[in-house]
């Protein structure tokens, strides 16, 4: 980040100190962050049977039949859980007070933990960027490097195995119709508000086995951590009363079984083609030349790659690659025309004169290095209104796979459109513009906020629609918050919104029709 003058440096700290709770001052979510006791509104009894993403049924995995409730295997693992109660330490009832706000939640805080800790570009090396390895996690540079598609596309792989997984633990849990342990024997506190629903398969394990396993190929370097939060998870349910040990076991085989289904997936999506190489980046900066504009360069020194110029070819979960290409908003204005001229103006106008809230609005959505990336903010948002609506597992889960698939999709569209275009940044057409905030090292032309932002919004207004006002004017002030930072020209802005918005009516023509009420 550059900054002109002192004046500019102090309003930068002033902007961190007045937006310290949701700027990128303070973007990481920690672990004990309170979450009140979950007790669902619906129990959610016909969620086994709501529409799969990538399952090809709810049944896909069998899950076996429980032992009898009388047998001396499960009056056994009644015993067991009374034994635990009976000295629990001070760790171990922490532990139940986490987990007991919720798996989806806990798992979504921890999951733009991650993200945060990991988006972190390369730094350069003997004049050049090296390139994170998958197969070496541990090296430098660290793998991965978390950036705002690749958190996208994690996001959407988390919540996405989540929700299937969990709809098809109800469709188990309502064949089998086990109680918790805590409804069967007197002896056992209930350390977490029990409920109806039924125990067997245990939806703490089957969360905690599909996100483990989700995790793991996301972020492998973080194996032992996350693997331990998993077994920690299983453990309060169990410790509890929650669940019994064929409870977990058996949840814990499903969810495996399913994100293996979403692995496979995601190692066949794309992905390990979009950084591309020299020769095809030289040919998208040739094409636009070769229209007549100025072709998008870095302005890193030294000059760094494109970040995933081809991530625009990934797979989508409710788009075609045709429907991505027909979804792409019509051209930029021309980098030799008076339209371009007065928006770069514009630029340079604000930036000189930017307003204290201005900057404050600039470094609130900034979402940059060291943080859980502008998909990430949308997930922190969202998590308010699912905690305050007392969702269930099942129905958070569909909350957030239902918003990371579109701002996914988002992602996959935005990034289609900017390298298509190869639009030069407002500081490349006159270099004495000084940014607010970090410069993203890829083209301008659309607005990658506007695009999560919209599409976010328009998933959330839909799901809560008594916020539909406040998710409008969050994406309004995302979206300029670019223009306050000097990275980004207004008509970016307005044909990143309606791209993404057009992009998410996708998930929610999805949403209007997988049976959930």
């Amino acid at each position: 980040m550059r900054f002109t003058s002192s004046r500019q440096l102090t309003f930068a700290l002033a902007a961190c100190i007045a937006v310290l709770v949701s700027s990128a001052c303070d973007k990481i979510i920690g672990p004990t962050e309170v979450l009140p006791p979950l007790e669902p509104t619906s129990l959610e009894p016909t969620a086994g049977g709501w529409r799969m993403i990538v399952l090809t049924g709810p049944d896909q995995f069998p899950v076996t039949a429980p032992t009898v409730v009388t047998s001396a295997a499960y009056l056994a693992e009644l015993d067991a859980i009374k034994s635990a109660q009976s000295h629990l330490t001070a760790d171990q009832r922490s532990a139940i007070d986490y987990w007991s706000g919720g798996g989806v939640l806990r798992w979504n805080q921890i999951l733009r933990e991650l993200v945060a800790r990991y988006n972190l570009p390369p730094a350069p090396r003997d004049g050049a960027y090296p390139v994170p390895d998958a197969e070496n996690p541990f090296g430098d540079p660290q793998f991965p490097f978390a950036n705002p598609v690749y958190a996208a596309r994690a996001y959407s792989y988390v919540s996405a195995a989540q929700y299937d997984a969990l709809k098809s633990a109800w469709y188990w849990k309502y064949r089998f119709n086990r109680p918790s342990p805590a409804k069967i024997d007197v002896g056992i506190s209930a350390l977490m508000p029990v409920s109806d629903l039924p125990a067997y398969p245990s939806e703490d394990a089957v969360i905690s086995a599909v996100t483990v396993e989700m995790l793991k190929a996301f972020f492998p370097a973080a194996v032992e951590e996350i693997t331990v939060r998993a077994a920690e998870q299983r453990n309060a349910a169990l410790w509890s009363g929650k669940a019994t040990a064929s409870d977990i076991a058996a949840g814990l085989a499903l969810g495996k079984s399913v994100a293996a289904t979403f692995v496979a997936r995601a190692g066949a999506d794309g992905m390990r083609n979009a950084i591309g190489t020299t020769a095809q980046w030289q040919a998208l900066a040739a094409a636009a030349t070769a229209r007549g504009e100025v072709a998008w360069v870095s302005q890193d020194n030294p000059k760094r790659p494109p970040m995933l110029p081809f991530f625009g070819q990934v797979r989508s979960w409710m788009m075609t690659a045709a429907d991505v290409v027909a979804a792409r908003p019509g051209p930029p204005p021309s980098t030799s025309s008076q339209q371009m001229k007065d928006e770069v103006a514009e630029v340079k106008s604000t930036v000189e004169h930017i307003s204290r809230d201005q900057l404050a609005i600039a470094h609130k959505w900034n979402d940059g290095a060291g943080t859980y990336s502008p998909p990430g903010h949308w997930n922190d948002i969202a998590l308010e209104y699912v905690r305050d609506a007392r969702m269930s597992e099942v129905r958070a889960a569909r909350t957030f796979a239902l918003l990371n698939m579109a701002m996914h999709d988002a992602a996959v569209g935005c990034w289609e459109a900017k390298f298509f275009y190869y639009n030069p940044r407002p500081s490349q057409m006159d270099p004495t513009i000084r940014t607010a905030i970090g410069l993203p090292n890829f083209p301008s032309y659309t607005s990658g906020h506007s695009t999560f932002s919209a599409a976010g919004a328009t998933i959330l207004s839909y799901l809560f629609p008594s916020g539909a006002e406040s998710f409008g004017a969050m994406r309004d002030e995302a979206g300029i918050s670019r223009l306050y930072g000097g990275i980004h020209y207004r008509s970016d802005i307005e044909a990143g919104k309606l791209h993404g918005d057009r992009i998410a009516g996708y998930t929610l023509a999805f949403a209007r029709a997988d049976g959930a009420p």
